[in-house]
């Protein structure tokens, strides 16, 4: 006879951060899949209309822009110079066609890398995702000088 026991050792749920990440890049809740995960371009709901899932705690700060930048980074760098090996375009062709790109594939990749990143940060319990309420930062290294 055997015994199963379905429980992470400090007794939370684990979370899939494959489907976390998805719904957040299709710009919806992480927890859910059904609410909306943002109310304006980038700004995030504070919490879920479906599941009521608290979202106002997520910090994704700089990582979807230094995200978006590789991606567009190496597309654009790509292109220009698959362009120039096998083409000779003028410079303004080069202009007309590599400058507009840059901007469009940034706007448009922007809004669900920066879900992705929150679908991530819920699902790996970052940022007050965990339940817990927040403790206090400490710096690495500093102690607590002990009182005489």
């Amino acid at each position: 006879m055997s015994v199963q026991v379905h429980s992470s050792i400090d007794g939370t749920a684990e979370r899939d951060w494959r489907l976390a990440i998805g719904r957040g890049l299709m710009g919806r809740c992480p927890h859910c899949g059904e609410g909306r995960l943002f109310r304006a371009f980038l700004k995030p709901v504070d919490s879920c209309e479906a599941c009521g899932e608290a979202l106002h705690h997520q910090r994704a700060d700089d990582l979807p822009p230094y995200i978006v930048i590789t991606i567009v980074g190496h597309i654009i760098v790509g292109g220009l110079l698959m362009a120039e090996k096998y083409a000779e375009w003028p410079m303004w062709l080069h202009m007309s066609i590599w400058l507009p790109l840059t901007v469009i594939l940034s706007l448009l990749l922007m809004q669900p890398v920066k879900g992705g990143v929150i679908g991530l940060q819920w699902a790996m319990r970052m940022h007050g995702f965990s339940g817990e309420p927040a403790r206090p930062e400490r710096q690495p290294g500093a102690s607590v000088a002990p009182r005489p």
